[in-house]
Formats: structure tokens, sequence, C-alpha cells
């Protein structure tokens, strides 16, 4: 059963923490750049790692899989993503207690996006519409799990209003959510915003704030994009100005003046979307290390 250590204890330990995302890699030679990266990271000693899931349960095994390696090979806290997309209620079930027989005890509990080639979210025959009720589930059957679920600072694209969404959000956290962790968000003043707004709502779970250190200008325009984050002109000047290969060093130096301005703000940590690449986490991790010492 479950051996490790839930981030809900983490953050009610009060230290600033830090986590990096993986994602679920395509074939062999992925996986090992994937793990050539944790092994780049391993000594920041990140407090947890996740690593996400495939629409429709596409990568299960390979999540399980990779999630083992990181946990073993690399003693990371591993907290694997978890999606309402394809499954039945029993088979979540089962999901979870595979999860917790290998020893994890902490899940992203969130409701996935369609398949590719679909537009809307079709609950399964006896499965979830929400996250919220994935949530309910693990806390009823596996209440020592930790618990995240996501946050969006400039709204989810599908929610018809910021209030709409953070009554949603607030639903997800009563049905027993340990923390909230956002997507991604360029601009720091819509996370202090979302923070604000966030215990109006009676929303009183940390918030972790998730960065994407840009490593293109093409990138980071689908990113917005596809997540309706703002864009703002200062990072959009620096990368037109810089040589293409030079691009992600100033998304790292981007991300690194967010990370600074969050902490003294008051952020209980901070989480970097590595996207399986080392270079832009470790410049962070690298760059405040020289603003403490």
């Amino acid at each position: 059963m479950s051996n490790g250590i839930s981030i809900r204890k983490i953050l009610e330990d009060g230290k600033k923490l830090f986590s990096v995302e993986f994602f679920p890699p395509k074939d062999d030679a992925a996986g090992k750049r994937m793990l050539a990266t944790a092994a780049e990271i391993q000594p920041h000693n990140p407090d947890f790692v996740s690593i996400t899931y495939g629409a429709g349960g596409g990568t299960r095994e390979t999540t399980m899989h990779y999630a083992k390696l990181l946990k073993e090979e690399h003693g990371f806290e591993v907290m694997p993503h978890l999606t309402c997309v394809g499954h039945t209620r029993d088979e979540l079930l089962t999901i979870l207690e595979d999860f917790a027989n290998a020893g994890f005890c902490n899940i992203m509990a969130l409701r996935g996006d369609p398949p590719k080639g679909e537009t809307q979210f079709q609950a399964m025959e006896g499965g979830f519409s929400y996250a919220s009720d994935l949530v309910a589930l693990i806390r009823e059957n596996f209440p020592a799990f930790g618990i995240g679920v996501g946050g969006y600072p400039e709204k989810h694209p599908e929610a018809s209003d910021h209030a709409t969404d953070l009554r949603n959000l607030k639903t997800k956290v009563d049905a027993g959510a340990d923390f909230i962790t956002t997507q991604l968000f360029f601009d720091n003043q819509a996370f202090f915003k979302f923070v604000n707004d966030c215990q109006h709502a009676g929303i009183s779970v940390p918030v972790l704030p998730g960065l994407l250190p840009v490593l293109s200008l093409g990138q980071v325009q689908r990113f917005c994009t596809m997540c309706e984050a703002a864009f703002p002109s200062e990072l959009e000047h620096a990368l037109n100005e810089s040589e293409e290969s030079d691009q992600a060093k100033v998304g790292a130096d981007w991300a690194l003046g967010q990370v600074e301005e969050l902490l003294e703000g008051g952020s209980p940590g901070f989480h970097l979307y590595a996207l399986n690449k080392s270079q832009s986490t470790l410049r962070i991790l690298d760059g405040l290390d020289r603003v403490k010492n």
C-alpha cells in the first residue's frame, strides 16, 4: 500500500516548495530523454513531481510505468494525474487502487480534455462529468491521499465568466481537494488577483502557481491561444528581439522573475511545466540559488 508523503503535509509544514511536471513519453527514446531530465533536476530536490495522464486513458500504463521509475530510480514523491475521460467509476477505483498499491499517495484529479478530434467533453456511461466527482471518489475511498485540482487564473476557456469558474472550483475544493495548481500564466497580477478572488469565494486551500518557461515565440503564442492566457507585451517584445536560439533563455529568465515575485508575494511555492526538458528548469533553479546566496 501507499508509503509516500501527502503533499497536504508538505504544504502544512510551511516551507516554500517547488515541483516539476512531466508527461508520459511516446517511445523508449523519449523515455530515456525524460529520465535524463529527471536525473539533472534531482540534485535540486523537488518536493514532488507530477506526471500527466492521456485523454481516454491512452497513456494509463505509460503513466504508471514512468511514475514508478521517477519514484524508485530518482526517489521523487510522485503525483500521478488522473482524469475522468473514458473511465467508469469502477475503473477509476481500480486505477486508484493500483496507484496506492504502487506506493503513491497523491493524485491530481482532473476532468480531462476531450479526446483528440472531439471538441466537447462527454462522460462515459457510468463515469463522471466533473472533476469534483472524482475528488469526492478519492476522498471517500482513499482518505489519506493528497488531492490536487486545477485552477485557472484567467478563467477556464469553457466557463461563461469568472464567477461561474470560481463556483466550480469551490465545488472541487469542498469535495475534498487539498490544494490548487494553476494553469500557466505569464502575468503575476493575474495570479495574485485569482488568489484574492478565491479567498473571497471561501476557498482557503493553498494555490500553487503553475509556470511554463517559454521555449519559443511560436510556442507561447499557441499556448496563450489554447489556454486564453494573456501574453504580456514586454515578453513578446523580448522574444521578438532575440535570436531564435536564445528564446528559451528569454523564457526561462521571464519565469525566474515570476518565481521571485510570486515567492516574495506569499506564494506557497511554484510548479514548473518542464515539458520533459531540463535546460530552462535548471536555469530558473540556478538563478534562485544565486539570489539566496
